[in-house]
């Protein structure tokens, strides 16, 4: 295989592969970093309307602010006096239950954008409004204390090539599909040995040499008695589940569920993508279980930002500030985070005031999930959340 056709083949759709070549390692390298507790993102991409997935039912002002679109009272799943669950969510409820399930309520940052682009680029690096990062949070952290050597890879961004936090990381990974990954990476194989020509070939071979070795780790042939939804975000579901049995393990993976920017007749296809977001979740919860690794896996979604919270002309929701985000696992300490949405204290583009900022909660993951020190990878320190438990 030459250059040309391993980056053509590299960029082919459905499936995109890069894996970012890994720093030498020597004496001097930093302390590895405990990998061995897994963190799975879920994006929710295009920006989730949280006042319709975590539903402030008992503040009149949630109905006058949404006269077509609110939920009736009787339809949301009700978590406490005053707010519940969107209909779609009802599986999660046996999560919420058991204590394992967090909801933080009001994520955002000061001075929000409501660029699709740059918001996300904000969560994805964890920088200031005013700060253009080019690496990843999650690269930082890994590029701080490396991955132990024999993992898989720091990170695999499961269903497209967008790298999002993991950009840059040291041996990031992006795949959509592992049979083919593994496939491909048995072509590059024998190219690989093949005599090196020049500087820029010897650096193309050697990436492709970190592709076999991360597919050489990847088994994704494990059968398991749990169910997974069907469509696009089940099938991440299960290749996560697959990466999380490997004998080779991972630290982080990201998921992505889109078609969140709901813009105009909003019920059907947010009520869909909800249910799609529960089942997988659920599914996730029992594969996990099944190879147990419940105990040992923290599941967060985020997304660039919410939606406002006055509905439009179209019977949709345009671009917000602050939402509500998940937070599960074997770990977590259940229960309602932040601050219930100030829908009396809207700014003057009527969007939420955000309660808790974004890098808190990676500041929780970095510190009280993998002992990491936050202030260098954040630029600075973060309260962290009581989430999890001792």
């Amino acid at each position: 295989m030459h250059r040309r056709q391993f980056l053509s083949l590299a960029a082919a759709a459905p499936l995109g592969v890069w894996l970012h070549s890994a720093r030498a390692q020597n004496a001097a390298a930093p302390a590895a970093t405990d990998a061995t507790r897994l963190l799975i993102l879920v994006e929710l991409k295009g920006a989730n309307d949280g006042l319709n997935t975590v539903v402030p039912y008992a503040d009149p002002i949630y109905a006058s602010l949404r006269p077509r679109l609110a939920l009736r009272r009787d339809e949301i799943v009700q978590l406490s006096e005053r707010a519940g669950l969107h209909p779609s969510l009802a599986p999660l409820l046996p999560v919420w239950q058991s204590g394992h399930l967090a909801i933080v309520e009001g994520l955002g940052y000061p001075e929000p954008n409501l660029s699709h682009f740059r918001s996300i680029e904000i969560w994805d690096t964890a920088s200031r409004a005013d700060e253009y990062l080019h690496q990843g949070w999650l690269a930082r952290a890994f590029a701080a204390r490396p991955v132990p050597a024999q993992y898989l890879a720091d990170g695999v961004a499961i269903g497209n090539n967008d790298m999002g936090p993991l950009t840059g990381a040291p041996r990031g990974v992006a795949l959509a599909n592992p049979e083919r990954f593994a496939q491909q990476a048995r072509l590059i194989e024998t190219e690989a040995t093949a005599p090196r020509r020049s500087r820029a070939l010897q650096h193309i071979l050697k990436v492709e040499n970190n592709i076999v070795d991360a597919a050489a780790g990847l088994d994704a042939r494990r059968e398991f008695r749990t169910a997974f939804p069907q469509g696009d975000f089940g099938n991440q579901v299960r290749m996560a589940a697959q990466i999380a049995a490997n004998r080779r393990p991972v630290a982080a993976l990201r998921l992505s569920l889109g078609g969140f920017d709901t813009h105009q007749n909003q019920a059907t296809p947010h009520a869909n993508l909800l249910r799609q977001l529960a089942e997988g979740l659920v599914a996730l919860k029992s594969a996990l279980e099944e190879i147990g690794r419940w105990d040992s896996t923290l599941i967060a979604t985020y997304a660039e930002f919410g939606r406002r919270p006055r509905e439009n002309q179209s019977q949709g929701t345009d671009h917000g500030t602050a939402a509500p985000h998940f937070v599960m696992g074997g770990t977590v300490r259940g229960g309602f985070l932040g601050q219930p949405p100030a829908l009396g204290r809207l700014d003057g583009n009527g969007n939420l005031p955000f309660a808790v900022d974004f890098r808190s909660l990676y500041a929780t993951v970095l510190e009280r999930w993998w002992n990491l020190s936050s202030a260098e990878v954040l630029g600075g320190r973060f309260a962290t959340l009581n989430l999890l438990r001792a």
